[in-house]
């Protein structure tokens, strides 16, 4: 049986990778690389631990040890904690190597330097949606509300925008109303720029989720799930529009379900 490994951050979406793998016939080791994981992943999994995303050089001991030679990192692990004094240990050797050498800390560098540790290792990184592609939905409403004319200008608006940003390798999310940027994600993550460009739309606001122009499918795919909607619903925004398969949609049903309920449009475009 072939063996993968999957480097979990938080949030729902390792769990369903694991699942998938299991059907696949794929074996499973899991790392969770930092608190907040989802612990159902402990019985969806072949083999389960915990290792601070930190400490590099044990993560990839421990996939060496159990054989492992391809892997897949899923689950929210925001760059913040690299500046907030989050991290529960501090970083081992590899990390600091790794860390040394990078000429800045944007998402894809970091990513990037990490995926040719893994090589060095005899492993690879695959396709983060490999085992996950019915997570990307298809083009339309999939509320039972419809967004307003308005809501559409904001969105076609709001996803150029994204795109933007995303080029420059800076964040995936913008919020915007009547065709003004309220906020751009940087390091805060995609739930705090919610909640931020929220509050300064005043009621209203349009959440703009989109891929990097040349997005790597190995790693930071655009996601939003339950989280993503409660972010909306405490900041008052009332319209989100994602792109059509390439954004993974975890937890569908609960994501419809509170979205209808708070009178919440979404727009896979």
């Amino acid at each position: 049986m072939e063996k993968v490994g999957l480097l979990a951050g938080v949030g729902h979406l390792p769990v369903e990778a694991a699942k998938m793998a299991a059907n696949f016939g794929l074996e499973v080791y899991a790392v969770a690389l930092l608190p907040g994981v989802d612990q159902e992943l402990r019985s969806a999994v072949k083999d389960y631990t915990e290792i601070s995303v930190a400490r590099v050089g044990d993560i990839l001991d421990y996939l060496k040890e159990n054989g492992v030679t391809k892997v897949t990192m899923l689950g929210k692990v925001t760059k913040e904690l690299l500046f907030s004094g989050g991290l529960q240990q501090p970083p081992d050797e590899t990390a600091m190597r790794i860390m040394a050498s990078l000429p800045d800390y944007r998402d894809d560098t970091i990513m990037n330097a990490f995926v040719a540790e893994l090589a060095k290792n005899g492993m690879t990184a695959f396709d983060q949606t490999m085992l996950i592609r019915m997570l990307l939905p298809q083009a339309g409403v999939i509320t039972k509300r419809e967004p307003s004319e308005g809501e559409k200008a904001d969105m076609e608006f709001g996803l150029e925008l994204a795109r933007a940003i995303g080029g420059l390798d800076v964040g995936q999310t913008v919020v915007v109303k009547n065709r003004a940027a309220m906020a751009l994600e940087a390091i805060e993550g995609t739930d705090a720029c919610i909640r931020r460009g929220g509050e300064l739309a005043r009621g209203g606001g349009v959440v703009c989720k989109a891929a990097k122009p040349n997005q790597d499918l190995r790693f930071d795919v655009p996601t939003v799930g339950a989280d993503t909607i409660e972010s909306m619903i405490a900041s008052g925004c009332k319209a989100l529009a994602i792109e059509a398969g390439k954004t993974l949609l975890v937890d569908r049903s609960k994501v419809v379900e509170l979205a209808d309920e708070n009178d919440i449009a979404i727009a896979v475009i």
